[in-house]
């Protein structure tokens, strides 16, 4: 699994694994961000917070490119 990195360099319309990390790590899941707002991978609906981090997701369509 790759390093965490900060949450304004997230790709868009791109399945990642987010988090918010700020002492304590919680919020562990698959998003995808579009605009300013984060969706469930299936776009189904949005979450009510913004995550801090993100990492390169086994589900990711990013490749190597993360």
């Amino acid at each position: 699994m790759s390093e965490w990195q900060p949450i304004d360099t997230a790709p868009e319309g791109e399945v990642v694994m987010t988090a918010i990390i700020d002492g304590e790590q919680r919020n562990t899941t698959d998003l995808v961000r579009k605009g300013r707002l984060w969706f469930f991978p299936d776009m189904s609906m949005y979450v009510y917070y913004t995550p801090t981090h993100w990492r390169r997701s086994e589900n990711s369509t990013l490749g190597d490119r993360a």
